[in-house]
């Protein structure tokens, strides 16, 4: 049974919004970065150019993104009370700016102190978040798969936190005896499956079947799907307990699970879309298609890897499972909803301020059709740029400035869809103190 949409329940648009407006602009620093690296970036996945470049994208563009949904999303999904929504983004969105800052510089800069200061303003600025989305969620009354999702996503990014943290923690202290990549690959592990994408999962559920007219998800891959996920990130997080010669027995097969578990998914998402009720494809419908590919070449991808180990071993094969993941999986999911999201909350809040007999203008005005088809044929392009570039570095330069041009176009959208709701806000306002007076 889907949860019933609370819409009253909706926090003030200025709280998702400052989280939307904030994520494009490091999805630009990042691209910038990498071009200013080039070829240097690309050499493996330890270069510092491809550390700065993936934290910008992961601890900033996603996890702003992503917050400033699930603040949206919980209240009006699970028509959860979320303690104090204004105090709370005043609070979280620029402590997690700034430590997106830190953690960028301190892999720039080679500094190991910005680590330090870095883990402890994420822990302030998740820590805040985390608490009222646990308390929100665990007390509200709905019920549901979704809801239950969420809240096992929410349990995936706290364990992503801890472990993020402690990285962290080794680095600014320089401690050499810590087994660094068997807690990287964990908190990788957990921070791509355990939080995006289990939020993604869960959103999907709802948002795929209303927004592009999909029948529903089957009810048993509703279940399955996240039970399974989460059965196989504690397995693999097992390996930090049982000696490494043991774990290697049984650490492929569990792998192997997850995989197919994501590509049953992706697999799934294409054939539900493939059955809409509406032939016409939007920008959203687009973005969620070259999403669940990528995640299908992911897949494949690493089935690859795993069957031919001298490929899985190329320093390049983590970069190119990088790129398919963060800007092919995640940026264009993140991106195709916020194309939906901004346009439908101007309408929402608008239509409270007006008279009936004036009614705001429609979703569709809200960013121009061609706008987003031109910043989405960018997007892809940056995509098709970026893995080609991992083979091919001469071209890492254009991939880095291809990718920031479509993370400023996304930001100018975003921003032209503030101006038409304060535009028209503004008007509301005005006409009400004219009929007052």
């Amino acid at each position: 049974m889907q949860p019933v949409l609370s819409f009253e329940q909706a926090p003030p648009i200025s709280v998702p919004y400052r989280f939307f407006l904030t994520a494009p602009l490091f999805g630009i620093v990042a691209g910038l970065i990498l071009a200013w690296y080039g070829q240097d970036a690309f050499v493996s996945r330890w270069s510092s150019g491809a550390l700065a470049m993936t934290h910008l994208i992961v601890v900033d563009f996603m996890l702003q993104a992503m917050c400033g949904s699930l603040l949206q999303f919980v209240a009006v999904v699970a028509g959860a009370n979320i303690w104090r929504p204004r105090l709370v983004a005043a609070v979280v969105h620029p402590l997690i700016t700034t430590g997106a800052v830190l953690l960028a510089s301190a892999f720039v800069l080679e500094m190991p102190a910005l680590f330090l200061l870095a883990a402890g303003v994420f822990a302030i600025a998740l820590g805040l978040f985390l608490t009222v989305m646990a308390l929100a969620l665990l007390n509200t009354p709905a019920r549901g798969m979704t809801i239950h999702v969420l809240r096992l996503a929410v349990l995936g990014l706290l364990i992503t936190l801890l472990l993020g943290i402690t990285l962290a923690g080794v680095l600014g202290t320089q401690r050499t005896e810590f087994p660094l990549l068997v807690f990287v690959n964990v908190h990788v592990a957990w921070g791509l499956g355990g939080w995006a994408l289990m939020l993604v999962i869960g959103v999907s559920y709802l948002v795929v079947p209303m927004f592009q007219l999909t029948p529903a998800y089957p009810v048993w891959l509703t279940r399955i799907l996240p039970v399974g996920l989460l059965a196989v990130l504690i397995l693999w997080s097992m390996q930090l307990l049982a000696p490494h010669g043991e774990a290697q027995a049984w650490q492929s097969g569990v792998s192997v699970l997850g995989m197919l578990l994501a590509g049953m998914y992706a697999c799934t998402t294409l054939w539900l879309q493939a059955r809409r009720r509406r032939r016409l494809t939007d920008v959203t419908f687009a973005y969620w298609r070259v999403a669940m590919l990528s995640l299908l070449v992911y897949v494949c991808s690493w089935v690859i890897f795993e069957v031919f180990p001298q490929l899985g071993s190329h320093p390049r094969a983590a970069l190119w499972l990088g790129v398919l993941a963060l800007p092919g999986v995640f940026l264009s999911i993140i991106i195709g909803m916020l194309y939906k999201i901004m346009p439908f909350l101007n309408w929402l809040h608008l239509q409270r301020l007006c008279d009936p007999k004036a009614p705001p203008p429609n979703m569709k005005q809200m960013i121009p059709e061609a706008a987003m088809r031109g910043q989405m044929r960018l997007h892809f392009s940056a995509i098709a740029l970026l893995l080609a570039a991992i083979w091919w570095t001469p071209l890492t330069t254009l991939a880095g400035l291809v990718f920031a041009l479509a993370c400023l176009w996304l930001e100018w959208n975003l921003i032209g869809a503030v101006r038409i709701y304060e535009n028209f806000r503004d008007r509301i306002l005005a006409s009400g103190a004219d009929r007052e007076s």
